[in-house]
């Protein structure tokens, strides 16, 4: 089975909301989310062969002309959870919010122990700062497959909006300890929340100490700009967390203090 990952971009951050968490349609395995970017090309364009209407709808996102996803999904076989699950992304990243849970919950009702599914009704609930909610879907999506850095990872974020620092923490590192990149950008679209600078800058730092023990040090340092361009830490923290001591010699990282204390 195909499957799509949607997730944060790094470079536009700054302006992104708390809660960009990533959806995800079906994987080819279990605990190993596959990319968009990274799925094998539809068979459309091959001389004499028609691809299934699921098939163009797939190569629609991956242009992402979700509308149009949208309309070709409608045509496809609704009794596959896998179809109702990619429609349900296609309106959420058009942020038809209402049409995005209909269609994930119609996924559910077929396949009700679909984590895939949970995590993206999750990401739902907290584009609309219903947290508690989302946890409940993290929670049912772990129990199913508690080896998803994916949704170890947005459970984590849920609790830093939920300002359970030590909790979303201790997600984020069992998320880096299945898969160390989990941090890392993988250009593909994503969904926003806009939120309290507070929280955005508690998931910024939290994201960069992520990124540190993950090895990715352009990636943390520039979830610490932000952290501090948001008030949540200071440069002088910063230079006193052991948690960031490997970023210490790198010119990028001196830059950063350097700027920041700059009047």
């Amino acid at each position: 089975m195909g499957g799509f990952m949607l997730g944060p971009r790094l470079a536009s951050l700054a302006a992104a909301a708390l809660l960009a968490c990533q959806l995800v349609a079906h994987a080819q395995t279990p605990s190993n989310p596959v990319p968009l970017a990274q799925q094998p090309r539809t068979t459309a364009g091959i001389p004499g062969f028609q691809p299934t209407p699921e098939e163009a709808a797939d190569a629609f996102m991956t242009h992402q002309r979700y509308q149009a996803a949208i309309e070709a999904y409608k045509k496809a076989p609704l009794g596959s959870p896998s179809v109702w699950n990619k429609m349900g992304i296609a309106y959420q990243m058009m942020y038809n919010l209402g049409d995005a849970a209909r269609c994930y919950r119609a996924s559910l009702k077929i396949d009700p122990k679909n984590a895939r599914v949970l995590n993206n009704l999750a990401t739902l609930y907290d584009s609309q700062k219903d947290y508690r909610s989302a946890e409940q879907m993290y929670r049912k999506a772990i129990r199913i497959e508690p080896k998803s850095a994916l949704v170890l990872k947005n459970f984590g974020t849920n609790q830093l909006a939920q300002h359970r620092y030590k909790k979303g923490w201790e997600l984020y590192q069992s998320a880096i300890a299945i898969d160390p990149v989990i941090f890392q950008d993988h250009g593909t679209p994503r969904v926003n929340n806009p939120s309290s600078v507070q929280e955005r800058g508690a998931m910024n730092y939290y994201m960069a100490r992520g990124c540190v023990r993950a090895g990715q040090s352009d990636c943390a340092i520039e979830y610490l700009r932000m952290a501090m361009n948001e008030g949540f830490i200071t440069p002088k923290k910063i230079a006193d967390d052991a948690e960031f001591s490997s970023l210490r010699d790198l010119p990028a990282f001196k830059q950063l203090l350097a700027a920041q204390n700059t009047p």
